[in-house]
């Protein structure tokens, strides 16, 4: 059985302890005093007494805080609920003394009267406190639930925002994809059919993992490099034998959590300022290992140069700047990432994140390779 005080309940058992203990003090503090003056009764007969005077209090509490909830101290009518809670409080300590004197009756040998006058005098004051203790318990309590309800409404809208910038990167960054692949299969239909046709093949399957009903922001890195080698595949079939890639995974970073389309854009931008602007050859390296707490992957070329590129080791372009603010969504400043120049010719884009495993794979998109 509960006990209801505004918008807090308490077990019976425990809300009839703490006034017990109320009435337990009171007790105390009078064998002391009677002691003191040399005339003392059973120790009994003091409990007695308190939990007379304060059960009816336990009994009337609810009613207080009923009141305090239909007449709130806030806002601009606060000195009209002050008002109303001075009369209430003579009220309520009013009953608590008649509640108090007639269940005196029937221990003590004077009729109602007498022990009404006794409470009156002896317990009018202490009553008029109770009640607006117990109002000042009430508005502590809902403050500390608003201040609560703020802070939970505070982190709700937090995280809706965050989630919100995420879908806003993640659509300005597959469309940026999209054109650059459509683009690359159109030079491709006058001279080569069949390739044009194989890398068709290989958009569909991209565009259909990127259009699955999926609301997470993270895969593991094996579907990651699953969708990875579907846009490789469109891009050898563009460069033909110019280009090769190579790719070192360790085994334990398999089924670690990525953010989604990490990894494309950053090839991307490998081999377009790499084979896409020099003559030559070019290889794309991916590389993800395990250092300590973090995962480390790394997207490398070899025919590339950070110089006359307006291009800082901190990156720019859609492709950098969509890694770097997804990054920060995601996991704050536990995530980095970088670009560094490699020897003898080539650059290096370095990005280290959190390393745990992914929670839950049934709701990852499903890519088949092609």
């Amino acid at each position: 059985m509960q006990v209801r005080l505004g918008s807090t309940e308490i077990g019976l058992y425990r809300y009839l302890g703490l006034w017990t203990l109320v009435a337990f003090v009171f007790a105390v503090q009078g064998v002391v005093h009677d002691a003191l003056d040399g005339r003392l009764w059973p120790p009994p007969t003091y409990l007695r007494w308190a939990l007379i005077q304060w059960l009816p209090w336990a009994a009337l509490a609810p009613l207080v805080f009923r009141i305090a909830e239909r007449h709130p101290v806030q806002g601009p009518r606060s000195l009209r609920a002050l008002a109303t809670h001075a009369a209430a409080s003579l009220g309520v300590t009013v009953l608590a003394l008649v509640m108090g004197a007639l269940a005196s009756t029937w221990f003590e040998p004077s009729g109602f009267g007498e022990q009404f006058r006794h409470f009156l005098a002896k317990h009018a004051a202490t009553g008029m406190l109770t009640y607006w203790a117990l109002l000042a318990i009430r508005q502590a309590l809902h403050f500390r639930a608003e201040q609560s309800r703020r802070e939970l409404e505070a982190s709700h809208l937090a995280a809706e925002l965050a989630q919100s910038r995420l879908r806003v990167l993640r659509t300005q960054l597959q469309p940026h994809f999209l054109f650059n692949t459509l683009h690359a299969i159109s030079t491709l239909l006058s001279e080569d059919v069949l390739s044009a046709e194989d890398m068709l093949l290989r958009l569909s399957e991209l565009l259909r993992a990127f259009l699955e009903d999926y609301d997470g922001q993270e895969v593991s890195l094996r579907q990651e490099l699953v969708l990875l080698d579907l846009y490789l595949g469109i891009q050898r079939v563009r460069f033909k034998d110019r280009l090769t890639t190579r790719i070192y995974i360790a085994p334990d970073t398999m089924d670690c959590a990525v953010p989604s389309l990490i990894l494309q854009p950053i090839v991307e931008n490998a081999i377009r300022h790499g084979i896409g602007e020099r003559v030559g050859a070019d290889c794309i390296e991916i590389e993800s290992r395990r250092e300590g707490d973090s995962l480390c992957l790394e997207v490398r070329n070899r025919n590339s140069s950070l110089e006359g590129r307006g291009e800082s080791p901190s990156g720019h372009g859609i492709g950098l700047s969509n890694t770097r603010l997804r990054l920060q969504e995601l996991y704050g400043d536990a995530a980095q990432v970088r670009l560094d120049t490699t020897w003898p010719q080539g650059v290096a884009c370095r990005i280290r994140l959190p390393f745990r495993p992914l929670d839950d794979l049934e709701d990852a998109p499903e890519v088949t390779p092609a």
